[in-house]
């Protein structure tokens, strides 16, 4: 019986891609963008649509930095610059503190101490309070970013038959 079975299988060397085509010109549309604040940006345009396409498909920082071959800080500040909020690893009563310090209101070392970050912590914050995001570049991330939640959304109600609710578990 596995003979008959085996009988029309063949070895090749190489396997044929059948996948169905897309066509998706919103890469394009942000490395666009991007190419256009390059100049403004901590990293290369190309290394910035890769910290936003892996963070916009629910990467961490961390993980979107390496995935783009930068380090986490470069990743953050490039994120900041194109518009994604939430980034600053102080709490809001500390950035106020960092801000205080940039108008001169205190010492550096007298801020720090009040906020309690590491030197790391700290000079992310000093930067993402410094800067303003790149308006142009923020909106075409912004839409990258609604791309990413919709596309969440659909994988989310495409699986909504295997996934348990509350009542499952009594």
């Amino acid at each position: 019986m596995l003979s008959e079975i085996a009988a029309g299988i063949e070895v090749t060397a190489e396997q044929r891609e059948r996948g169905v085509a897309t066509v998706d010109d919103t890469d394009d549309d942000l490395i666009g963008a991007l190419r256009d604040v390059e100049a403004d940006l901590p990293c290369s345009a190309d290394a910035a649509a890769e910290v936003v396409g892996a963070y916009t498909a629910g990467a961490s920082v961390g993980d979107a930095a390496a995935e783009a071959g930068v380090v986490p800080t470069t990743a953050a500040k490039a994120l900041h610059l194109l518009g994604v909020e939430g980034l600053s690893p102080l709490a809001p009563e500390s950035r106020r503190i960092v801000r205080d310090w940039q108008r001169g209101e205190l010492s550096r070392a007298d801020a720090q101490a009040l906020t309690g970050a590491s030197e790391a912590e700290f000079a992310l914050a000093s930067y993402l309070e410094a800067h303003e995001p790149l308006s142009d570049a923020a909106d075409a991330v912004r839409g990258a970013l609604r791309e990413g939640d919709d596309a969440a959304v659909e994988k989310r109600d495409r699986l909504s038959e295997t996934m348990s609710g509350v009542d499952d578990l009594l």
